[in-house]
């Protein structure tokens, strides 16, 4: 039987939603652990296997990958303590942490979302990929192209410049994929989709077909001495 989460993990969310404060949370500890934190773990756990097939540069943990339920405060008006949902993300294991794409799937009171792609790259690793999409042009068309990938995507998502960066010329032919500060893909499915069936199949599915397009992101940040033309706007 595939992992996949349960009745008591939305409820236990929903609530949370309703309650988030720590007195309230001390007292449902361990129902948040068995309810929430161990479906998500069997599910990280059953990827790390299928990703030896999927995914084998792909570091999946339940150590590493799932995300922890407190929140960071310190710069935020919103004090609540806690997340409202239990996530993880898988990332490729020979590149420093936050320096690669990758892989994510969380579990909200409201949906589920399954995806990844490279939100928001810092400057070296954006122009890294920039280069990379203009010089082995068509090659991210064809990724983005695939049978796979449109039907479960459509399209990249993610914030865009106006124009084409400095350092490109208006008129190259990868101009629309030069221009992505973010390469961000996903799906989204109502909350109770966690518990069904196929939630598990459905996740494997997305991250096979997502896989080609976080290769080609990575493929020149794994790449030593790549010396960058292009500038940022």
């Amino acid at each position: 039987m595939h992992p996949r989460f349960t009745t008591k993990t939305l409820s236990f969310l929903r609530a949370l939603k309703r309650n988030n404060r720590r007195e309230w949370f001390a007292a449902r500890k361990a129902d948040y652990e068995r309810d929430v934190r161990g479906p998500m773990i069997a599910v990280v756990e059953q990827l790390a296997q299928d990703f030896k097939k999927v995914a084998p540069e792909l570091e999946a943990s339940p150590k590493t990958s799932i995300f922890r339920i407190y929140r960071d405060t310190r710069f935020s008006e919103d004090k609540t303590p806690y997340k409202t949902q239990i996530a993880a993300a898988f990332r490729v294991k020979a590149l420093p942490k936050g320096q690669s794409a990758g892989m994510y799937v969380e579990v909200t009171p409201g949906w589920v979302w399954m995806g990844g792609g490279y939100y928001a790259p810092e400057t070296p690793q954006l122009v890294k990929i920039r280069e990379h999409i203009a010089d082995t042009w068509p090659e991210i068309r064809r990724v983005t192209q695939a049978a796979s990938f449109k039907r479960m995507f459509g399209a990249i998502d993610g914030e865009q410049l106006a124009r084409v960066p400095r350092g490109f010329d208006k008129d190259d032919p990868a101009a629309d994929y030069l221009r992505y500060r973010s390469f961000l893909v996903g799906r989204e499915f109502p909350a109770t989709f966690a518990t069904s069936s196929a939630f598990y199949p459905t996740l494997v599915a997305t991250f096979k077909a997502l896989m080609p397009l976080v290769r080609f992101l990575t493929e020149p940040l794994s790449t030593p001495g790549v010396r960058p033309r292009a500038t940022l706007d």
